[in-house]
């Protein structure tokens, strides 16, 4: 081959190169860039009134299928949705932009509302975000009523308005729910999850509307959050680990629970939940763990609250270990959940009871290494001084104490 005919196929060689850099770059950086399903597109309508469950699930199933990043877009406007389930796994990361307002049907009966468990269900997704400052509306106030679950151990359980069960590698953020049938946010077998930025609200009196309930989870954190509600603002339940609670702002509500522990057989053990740097408004309970009296045995281990602020909180820091809602347990049992290794630090702020510090842990597995340091909490009442109760705990005070240490 000559020099010209060399040098002309070293050319086209290097042309050639060029082109296939180019197209690989370009389908590269088309990946990169989220694909966007408009569920209107798939047939939804802003009109608060037409059910789109089918129109969101088609746009979910095709943006499930991308491989790439994919973007479910509900835009402004207010739509109608019954129960739907957004199940995984997908091709590629997924998000989920609510923009709207969702709204779930008023009358828990219809169309078979009041069985379901859950009203907008994630499952075994991997990489999702859901967000997009839009609102989430459960219409609860006509469902209230037909919750007894205060006086019956065995009442049916109204529908959570966000579920995610076995998601991993996800956020949750920038979201209003308001007014749930019953839980607003539930975490159940998840791993590497956070939530920020969100804000929920029910009225007071609304019947088991819990915050953020979390269980078999974990690696979970909550922060910068503002929970007013008829229960729990967060309770951590069995099987979860590395829990992280910061920046949120209780109330009204039940406060920030670890439990209740040891209802059931087998259940798994809880350790490692971090609550800082938070504040309770007016709520029944401040941090709290509580327990049944059973003879189901696990362990809660583990805990730190620190640089907590209560506001008129009837019970700040409590650990209770004959917990019994309903009214109608054993008196003589005693529970077999061991709870240890808990650090109360640096809380201060009002108690609008007497008694500011409980801390009843079991006669048949005491508390161990709990330890109060630097507790400044007055009562909210007519200048009496607050006072503290322990049974069945070993531990150590340190620093300011007031109500003065029990431990």
């Amino acid at each position: 081959m000559d020099q010209g005919s060399l040098l002309f196929s070293f050319g086209r060689a290097f042309l050639l190169i060029i082109f296939l850099s180019y197209m690989v770059c370009s389908i590269a950086e088309s990946r990169a860039k989220p694909k966007v399903f408009n569920v209107m597109d798939y047939g939804a309508i802003a009109n608060g009134k037409t059910d789109n469950s089918k129109a969101f699930l088609r746009a979910w199933r095709e943006a499930c299928e991308w491989e790439g990043k994919a973007r479910v877009l509900i835009p402004q406007g207010t739509y109608m949705l019954y129960p739907v389930e957004f199940i995984g796994p997908c091709e590629g990361h997924m998000a989920f932009v609510i923009r709207g307002t969702l709204k779930a049907p008023s009358e828990a009966a219809q169309a078979g509302f009041y069985s379901a468990e859950k009203w907008i269900n994630f499952r075994n997704v991997k990489g999702l975000g859901v967000g997009g400052g839009g609102t989430v509306d459960g219409q609860g106030a006509a469902s209230w009523p037909l919750n007894d679950c205060g006086t019956n151990a065995n009442c049916q359980t109204l529908p959570t308005t966000m579920r995610f069960d076995f998601v991993s590698n996800a956020r949750i953020h920038h979201l209003k729910s308001i007014d749930s049938k019953s839980t607003h946010f539930t975490i159940f077998g998840c791993e590497n999850l956070n939530i920020t930025k969100v804000q929920i609200s029910a009225p007071s009196d609304s019947p088991n509307t819990d915050g953020i309930k979390i269980g078999t989870s974990r690696h979970v954190g909550i922060s910068r959050a503002t929970i007013g509600t008829g229960d729990d603002c967060v309770s951590v339940l069995p099987g979860s680990s590395d829990i992280r609670i910061s920046e949120v702002v209780c109330g009204p509500g039940h406060g920030i629970s670890v439990g209740s522990l040891g209802k059931y057989v087998d259940e798994k053990d809880v350790r490692g939940v971090i609550v800082r740097n938070s504040s309770l408004r007016e709520t029944s309970n401040g941090v709290r763990i509580k327990t049944w009296a059973t003879d189901y045995a696990s362990t809660a281990s583990g805990f730190l609250f620190e640089d907590i602020v209560m506001d008129n909180v009837l019970n700040p820091i409590t650990i209770d270990q004959n917990y019994c809602p309903h009214g109608a347990c054993n008196q003589k049992a005693s529970s077999h959940v061991q709870i240890s290794n808990v650090v109360y630090k640096n809380i201060w702020g009002t108690s609008s009871s007497e008694v500011a510090v409980t801390l009843q842990c079991s006669e048949s597995a005491p508390c161990n290494n709990i330890v109060l340091g630097n507790i400044n909490l007055s009562y909210h009442g007519s200048g009496r001084a607050p006072s503290s109760h322990c049974s069945h705990v070993n531990g150590f005070s340190f620093g300011k104490q007031s109500p003065p240490s029990c431990l």
